[in-house]
């Protein structure tokens, strides 16, 4: 009987061709959602393995700086590296916007503002160097398009491109471009030249601030709002001979701020920031699935009905009903076959032109395989039922 399917599939081989070939195409649709998901979180993985560190300060009561706004003072950062088992600590800004690039195009990337030579610095670099200078120099992911030497405008400022890495962004696929420190904050933070000005004016016609027989408080108040000291984060590294929850619990009581682990972030980005996405994804491969069933059902009882005489003559002739019913399976589990490698091909192909990351993983193959198979088994069970069905007497009749 196997040879009789497989004549059976070569009397109609156009049609089952392009049966598979659209199921496949629709099989590689479901391994891309698989690969989009993977991809988001490769990308929550790599934010956290690409700022070195072992530890997030925050603002307290918030989840930040990933998945929550988080603002605290760029001076707590001493004392969070006077704390028992504290390596290193940097300050961090993380903001997203569109950086405009030399062409005049947008980019949408992540800014982030680091200190040279501390946690959150890019790792390595494809080409050019780090950043040396305190102001207007900028490393850049290689997916922003930027090159080395390309002037690229950040707010009211514009910076130069002097170091170009890969693989370096947010959570949500973003590209990073790393400023200094002191840019981001003024970046972030700070006002345009129209509202500073607001509210300067706003500021000297109230009788609070501008006290007739308090001379230089009014000087000191606009001083204070046309600087920044706030950043989103601290990243801290801990002793090698150090757990890093029991440094994070002093600096959770006493410096009253909140820190998450690298478990604890881990589980924010992965657990909730991308929780809605992952089931967005699940509910598109439920439907994908469903509607490959009805396709192979569809065509398999086609393919059925249309040699119902051939069917009687079998019984006719004494064939029993597990040797029809197993030619039935083997044409839908062939369908199924040749449909997943034109999927895996057809998603190995278009996957790096998608925008974002998408990660094919072999399990994830393995695991399609599998349904495929099991999908189209439980699809050729209505053509198998119609088959056993008919009556030996319409081979004569």
């Amino acid at each position: 009987m196997i040879s009789l399917a497989g004549r059976d599939i070569a009397h109609s081989a156009g049609k089952f061709a392009l049966t598979g070939l659209g199921l496949g195409l629709l099989i590689g649709v479901t391994l891309t959602m698989a690969g989009v998901y993977r991809g988001m979180v490769d990308d929550a993985h790599a934010l956290l393995n690409n700022s070195n560190a072992d530890l997030w300060v925050v603002q307290k009561d918030t989840q930040g700086p990933y998945a929550e706004a988080s603002s605290i003072k760029d001076d707590a950062v001493r004392s969070v590296r006077g704390m028992p088992g504290v390596s290193r600590a940097a300050n961090v800004t993380y903001f997203t916007m569109q950086v405009q690039s030399p062409s005049g195009n947008d980019v949408r990337a992540m800014v982030v503002g680091i200190e040279e030579g501390q946690p959150g610095q890019p790792s390595y670099l494809l080409a050019g160097r780090q950043m040396t200078r305190g102001h207007y120099e900028a490393v850049a992911d290689v997916k922003t398009g930027f090159s080395l030497g390309d002037r690229i405008q950040i707010r009211r400022h514009t910076f130069k491109v002097v170091g170009v890495t890969q693989r370096m962004v947010s959570s949500g696929g973003d590209p990073m471009v790393f400023v200094g420190i002191k840019d981001a904050q003024e970046a972030q933070f700070l006002k345009d030249n129209d509202a500073i000005l607001n509210d300067r004016a706003r500021n000297a016609s109230n009788p609070a601030i501008n006290r007739p027989g308090v001379p230089g408080l009014l000087e000191a108040v606009q001083a204070s709002q046309s600087t920044s000291h706030n950043v989103n984060a601290i990243l801290v590294q801990v002793n090698q001979d150090a757990e890093s929850e029991e440094v994070a619990a002093p600096i959770r009581r006493w410096k009253h701020l909140q820190v998450y682990t690298r478990a604890g972030m881990e589980e924010i980005l992965v657990a909730k920031l991308i929780a809605t996405s992952a089931k967005q994804i699940g509910m598109f491969l439920v439907i994908l699935a469903i509607v490959s069933a009805a396709i192979v059902a569809f065509i398999i009882y086609t393919m059925t009905m249309g040699k119902i005489r051939e069917i009687a003559v079998l019984k006719l002739i004494g064939t029993r009903n597990i040797t029809i019913a197993n030619m039935i399976l083997q044409q839908a589990m062939g369908l199924g076959l040749i449909g997943f490698l034109v999927g895996k091909i057809a998603a190995t192909l278009w996957a790096p032109v998608f925008p974002k990351f998408v990660l094919l993983l072999n399990q994830d193959a393995a695991a399609g395989l599998l349904i495929t198979m099991g999908i189209c088994a439980l699809a050729s069970t209505l053509a198998i039922r119609m088959a056993l069905k008919v009556d030996p007497g319409e081979a004569i009749g």
